[in-house]
């Protein structure tokens, strides 16, 4: 069996055959903040780990830590919130931007957007969040809705709506747990959810896709920062009765786990509430159906945030979907990994996703106080590595993403634009900390908190 090794970032150097060299990647950054605050930068000392056992069991591999930033923490007088300075951008780009006008349709299946607002009609019946084409393209002239979706307790699943998602993040909140945030364009299901409470991370992918925010509520240090900021007019919070269009669902279990959003009923909403509703200019993507080159294969892909939460991927060559396997019992008291299939409740089908695409991203702590309530701001500015799967095989990547209203861009190690196929995107937040591991055709990816 050969074995793959990948040297991770701060850009990944090469990939050599037979033997595979791994390294925890660790993102270096610096930031610059008012007098009010103290600049730290403690380098962390190297330290070696091994892959941990799984089915097929994982050949051990020698892990390297390279230096990394301590998390910021402010002075106990600060004031200022540092999740409301936005971090520098990096000036020195080594990919291609994107196109001011559009990519020549013959290397492109769908076209790229960025184009001016007499010329966007052309493209209305394309989803620029999938690549996919439109029955109606009325279905696209309003702004998405970005929905949180619980994970947990066990019991929540199977999940509304996760199948008529255009995007969907899955991301670590705090102790063991997971969440997703779905973005929805070219969809409107009648039911979603369970919907729960928002987090900092949220704040990204509602400024990436110029959506509207669904959440049940937040911890008070998170709701104040989103309702303190100019995200406070497409804040669309649990409320029941009128608008916005929440409800109690069909299920016998506690009402905090037992609430929904009715997506169409919210464009009367919106209309009734005075904010904006209007069809917004999004950044396309690059989507192509022809499979790319990599010898990288990838027919299963696990993303093991905790004993209590993990999942896989599976690739099916005949409808070139990944499938996704949530956990079935907790590895707890000596009990072993156990999968079953995730579906949707509103739609009867499994959950898949035509692109899956693993994020290395820091995840950091304003303070001690949030350290010890777990409560991360996760950072998907500047630039950072990543793994695209598609097709069945496996795209070391970098993303980028400058600015706060734009989604991010994938490209590979030499800085060209990685095309997805066109279909759904999930994408697998993990901390810079994490390891990976190939053992044949499988992937896994292990989440390590700061």
């Amino acid at each position: 069996m050969a074995i793959v090794s990948v040297l991770l970032p701060p850009i990944f150097d090469h990939i050599a055959f037979g033997t595979i060299k791994l390294m925890t990647f660790q993102h270096c950054r610096s930031s610059g903040f008012s007098s009010f605050f103290w600049i730290l930068a403690i380098l962390l000392t190297a330290s070696c780990v091994s892959a941990p056992n799984f089915t097929p069991a994982p050949v051990a591999l020698n892990v390297s830590g390279i230096t990394t930033l301590t998390p910021f923490q402010p002075k106990l007088e600060a004031t200022v919130d540092p999740y409301g300075i936005s971090l520098t951008p990096q000036i020195e780009l080594t990919y291609t931007p994107y196109p001011t006008r559009y990519v020549p349709p013959e290397i492109l299946s769908t076209p790229v957007e960025l184009l001016p607002q007499t010329e966007i009609s052309q493209l209305n019946i394309y989803n620029p969040l999938t690549g996919l084409p439109v029955s109606d393209p009325t279905f696209l002239q309003h702004r998405p809705m970005a929905i949180k979706i619980a994970n947990s307790p066990d019991y929540i699943r199977p999940q509304s709506g996760l199948t008529l998602a255009d995007v969907v993040y899955e991301y670590y909140i705090e102790w063991g747990d997971t969440r997703f945030i779905a973005v929805f364009y070219s969809n409107n299901p009648t039911m979603v959810g369970p919907v729960r409470s928002g987090r900092y991370f949220d704040a990204h992918v509602t400024r990436m896709y110029h959506a509207f925010l669904v959440f049940k509520s937040a911890d008070q240090r998170e709701l104040s920062y989103l309702q303190g900021g100019d995200l406070k007019d497409f804040l669309v919070i649990v409320g029941f009765g009128g608008c916005s269009p929440y409800f109690t669902g069909p299920y016998h279990r506690d009402s905090y786990n037992n609430q929904f959003f009715n997506s169409t009923k919210w464009a009367a909403c919106a209309v009734k509430k005075g904010v904006d509703n209007s069809k917004q200019v999004l950044n396309g993507g690059f989507f192509t159906v022809d499979a790319p080159e990599s010898p990288l294969i990838a027919k299963r892909v696990y993303s093991l945030y905790s004993v209590y939460n993990y999942n896989y991927w599976e690739y099916d060559p005949i409808t070139h979907q990944y499938f996704r396997y949530q956990e079935a019992n907790d590895m707890v008291k000596g009990k072993p990994e156990a999968y079953v299939a995730l579906s949707d409740a509103q739609t009867g089908l499994p959950v898949t996703a035509a692109n899956v695409v693993v994020l290395l991203a820091p995840h950091i702590f304003a303070n001690t106080y949030n350290a010890h309530d777990e409560v991360f701001n996760i950072d998907l500015l500047d630039f950072g590595n990543a793994y695209v799967f598609r097709d069945g095989v496996a795209i070391p990547a970098i993303w980028h993403r400058v600015y706060e209203d734009q989604p991010l861009l994938l490209t590979t190690l030499e800085g060209d634009p990685i095309y997805l196929r066109p279909g759904r995107t999930v994408y697998q937040v993990m901390g810079v900390n994490s390891t990976v591991s190939q053992v044949g055709e499988d992937w896994r990816f292990v989440f390590q908190t700061p």
